[in-house]
């Protein structure tokens, strides 16, 4: 598991510490919960539906939340979800989730928690027991270790509940116009998409945060900024039903300067598994993110002092690229380890040095250097010559879908004519995909 260094930030209140790092977006009370997580040592849960048997970029922004409460005392609880992931969230989706199987679905709730073992330290004797349905409340074994996360699934409690039992004692304490107004629901009511099957997952999700906080005392939700409508149903029905003071916040989701949401690759999800993603694959995405995105990937990816973050991202010009290079270290340091980070870093920097290791590994052709004087020669025309692309519009398309780089820096134009200014110390390195690459050294 992970460990955040010590002294990475001024601050001694969590809530200081995620706040200048740029990941609150929304606190359904702002000063009474920087209040509670500077004065109490908290419970708070963060849901994980087991759609696929891997976790994504996009499951490492709640981790690295988890790791930051951890390490400020609090107790991350990380809930898979066994029982709502048979109905699957609609947040942001335009048509029905595939619906699983049991066995699919407990399939990767399993294969979840191994990968949350390799960020958090849990303390696998706690437990999460009882619960016969809505009026026979579940209760855990003894208080969490300190230090320690713990992690519990919702088809303890969903798996096993009597509908009409549900709909009576919860759904009592939902209005279907305020249902209506959600972000989750507005677009799929509209295009005529919006199933009831669907509609009682912010049901189910509410429920979830209020047995928690029932039986176990948990204090708070958090998730990405489209879990806004579902926190606050699990909010208003901890108060309805109980009276219990909960409270709610979302994140900021991974998105470029742009505005399109990071860890898409050509291929699919950025994955956090090396079977699906290799190691290198993973370290060169981060080594090549826009220059207009540095600062808020080491502000949410890494755990460097905010000091150093902000040095890094104000390099310019090529010397950005040494910022990248920490970027993609880090990041791959706390998913993959240090030694296969190394690893990565190491074959990063060899495949683009004339002679290095790796260089031995890449088909190269020797070129006379006044051919790229002046105006150069187009990198299409280039490709095509040394075989990469079979014609001129195999290479005009592959560059419109951003899948040529030349010395690891992915071209956008497609009439990108080469120049000697492209070598770096007498090569240019061009790849195409993932796996195809070619150098031209000059003389």
């Amino acid at each position: 598991m992970f460990k955040i260094p010590d002294n990475v930030s001024k601050y001694t209140n969590v809530y200081d510490v995620l706040q200048e790092r740029g990941f609150i977006e929304q606190v359904t009370d702002p000063e009474a919960v920087r209040d509670l997580l500077g004065r109490e040592k908290i419970k708070f849960y963060i849901g994980f539906d087991p759609t696929a048997d891997c976790l994504h970029v996009g499951h490492l922004v709640q981790i690295i939340v988890m790791l930051w409460m951890l390490k400020y005392g609090h107790t991350p609880v990380a809930l898979v979800g066994g029982g709502t992931g048979m109905v699957g969230d609609p947040s942001g989706r335009t048509d029905m989730r595939r619906v699983m199987t049991l066995e699919e679905i407990d399939h990767n709730c399993d294969m979840f928690k191994k990968l949350f073992d390799r960020f958090l330290d849990f303390d696998e004797r706690w437990k999460y027991e009882g619960n016969g349905g809505v009026f026979v409340p579940g209760h855990e074994n003894r208080e969490p270790e300190p230090g320690k996360a713990v992690s519990v699934n919702n088809a303890h409690w969903l798996r096993n509940l009597n509908f009409v039992e549900f709909v009576s004692q919860v759904g009592k304490n939902f209005s279907v116009p305020n249902m209506l107004r959600a972000e989750a629901f507005k677009r799929r009511i509209n295009e005529g998409g919006l199933t009831f099957y669907e509609f009682s997952y912010m049901l189910m999700q509410a429920y979830d945060f209020y047995v928690m906080a029932r039986d176990f005392g948990l204090k708070m939700q958090f998730g990405g900024n489209d879990q806004w409508s579902n926190i606050i149903a699990g909010v208003n029905l901890s108060k309805k039903a109980s009276d219990l003071d909960v409270y709610g916040m979302t994140f900021a989701l991974l998105t470029k300067a742009d505005g399109q949401k990071m860890g898409k690759t050509a291929s699919g999800a950025l994955w956090l598994n090396e079977d699906r993603v290799s190691v290198y694959d993973f370290f060169q995405y981060w080594r090549n993110v826009d220059d207009a995105d540095v600062n808020k990937c080491l502000r949410m990816m890494t755990f460097l002092p905010m000091d150093e973050v902000n040095r890094l991202s104000a390099l310019e010009g090529s010397e950005i690229n040494k910022a990248k290079e920490v970027l993609a270290y880090e990041v791959t340091r706390l998913v993959h380890g240090d030694e296969k980070a190394k690893e990565a870093l190491e074959a990063s920097r060899q495949v683009f040095v004339k002679g290095g290791a790796a260089a031995a590994d890449i088909p190269s052709v020797e070129k006379d250097a006044s051919e790229f004087e002046g105006e150069g020669v187009g990198l299409v025309s280039l490709m095509k010559e040394l075989g990469l692309v079979s014609s001129n519009s195999d290479g005009f398309r592959t560059i419109e879908q951003g899948g040529v780089k030349l010395n690891d820096e992915t071209v956008t134009d497609k009439k990108k004519a080469i120049t000697t200014a492209d070598f770096k110390d007498g090569r240019l390195v061009i790849q195409k995909g993932k796996k195809k690459f070619m150098a031209v050294d000059i003389k």
